[in-house]
């Protein structure tokens, strides 16, 4: 086991001098699950633009599976994603596609054939609960079956690292604890997960280390759900 992402020192100054994060270091292990929390502004989803290649740090160094993201050319990004699985908060669907189809599109960038197409994004759907719902287009969908083909789109080519920035950010709490199970149970096959929220009573339903920013800083680390891990 070795470190998934490591961040040292690192800068990120946007123009007219914001700085939105400040010498921030904080590392993450193969097969963890970890928190980053904070206010809003603290630097959540810097940071995730920042592990995507989306912009890159104004000082500093960044590793993902030890690869110097900083230093990446811009014909090696796309590889860097495809290990990366991504959930947005506003889901980022494609209106006009089916379920099945919005699964798909990861997969056919990937260039895999259309029968491993069929036979991986069957699996990932029966897996979520949503093989019923396939041919659906995502408005005839709730907001908890679009956020789960959100994190079947994300999990459809088996990365070993998912990201979720606010991935429950617009959904009311029963549907936000079944998207934080989806999340530690896909953890326990082994994959890593980083989850940026400001959500301290979702957190705590679970025991893991949290990171807190502040003002894009690292301003301490802790472990949640302990209390609620003594309660049970």
């Amino acid at each position: 086991m070795g470190q998934m992402v490591v961040f040292s020192d690192v800068t990120k100054r946007y123009p007219g001098g914001i700085l939105a994060l400040d010498s921030l270091s904080l590392d993450m292990e193969e097969g963890e699950f970890l928190f980053v929390t904070g206010p809003s502004g603290a630097g959540k989803s810097t940071i995730m633009k920042l592990l995507l290649a989306m912009e890159k740090p104004t000082d500093g160094q960044i590793l993902v599976a030890r690869r110097n993201v900083r230093s990446l050319r811009d014909g090696s990004i796309p590889f860097l994603r495809r290990n990366i699985g991504i959930i947005f908060q506003d889901f980022r669907l494609i209106e006009s596609r089916t379920v099945f189809e919005n699964v798909a599109i990861t997969l056919e960038v990937l260039g895999l054939s259309s029968k491993e197409i069929r036979s991986r994004v069957g699996q990932v759907l029966e897996l979520l609960g949503l093989a019923h719902l396939a041919h659906h287009l995502p408005p005839m969908l709730s907001g908890g079956e679009q956020q789960r083909v959100a994190i079947a789109r994300a999990v459809a080519n088996d990365p070993p690292l998912i990201v979720a920035d606010e991935p429950t950010g617009s959904l009311d709490p029963a549907l936000s604890i079944d998207v934080m199970n989806l999340l530690t149970e896909m953890n326990r096959k082994g994959v890593t997960v980083l989850v940026a929220t400001h959500d301290a009573a979702l957190m705590n339903r679970y025991r893991s280390r949290c990171v807190r920013l502040e003002k894009g800083r690292n301003a301490g680390e802790f472990i949640t759900g302990e209390e609620s891990v003594q309660a049970r």
